[in-house]
């Protein structure tokens, strides 16, 4: 992308990529830089940014959260990660991965495990137990709630 050396059109195009879709300081700092635009300017840019509410941190990882966990089926280890990977705040991440629904995010475990269940051909409980616990690691769910999850699916068949 060839380098934008004018700070207001910068910042104007930042401005416009924050109104089309919910995005994080870690990702618009990087975007600028990107741009070519210098560090001073691009810290200058993002306090403007969230001055005026283009840009906010908390705003965009409850929103990550929300989708990540009900069209991504994403448990919270893994929403944290790749929150942290964007480089929010991790007081920020906490906030958003603890308001998730409990008995939501429950549910969606157990209906992960159970469609998964049908899919596997093991030769052992002990094997398609292993399998199913990998797979919701896989998603990032919590050990204590895949054991369980996963005790209550084999149980029903």
């Amino acid at each position: 992308m060839n380098p934008i050396l004018n700070y207001r059109e910068a910042i104007s195009k930042a401005a416009a990529l924050c109104s089309k879709s919910e995005k994080c300081s870690g990702d618009i700092r990087k975007k600028l830089l990107d741009w070519g635009v210098s560090p001073e300017e691009t810290e200058k840019a993002i306090a403007w940014l969230q001055k005026e509410k283009f840009l906010d941190d908390e705003r965009f990882a409850g929103f990550f959260a929300r989708d990540k966990f009900r069209f991504n089926g994403w448990g919270r280890i893994k929403i944290r990660y790749a929150l942290q990977q964007k480089g929010v705040n991790s007081s920020i991440i906490e906030e958003s991965v603890t308001a998730l629904d409990e008995n939501e995010y429950r549910r969606l475990l157990a209906e992960l495990i159970q469609a998964k269940a049908g899919k596997i051909k093991a030769k052992s409980t002990y094997e398609k137990k292993a399998r199913l616990v990998r797979y919701a690691q896989g998603r990032g769910f919590e050990p204590e709630l895949i054991f369980n999850a996963v005790d209550d699916v084999l149980a029903q068949e």
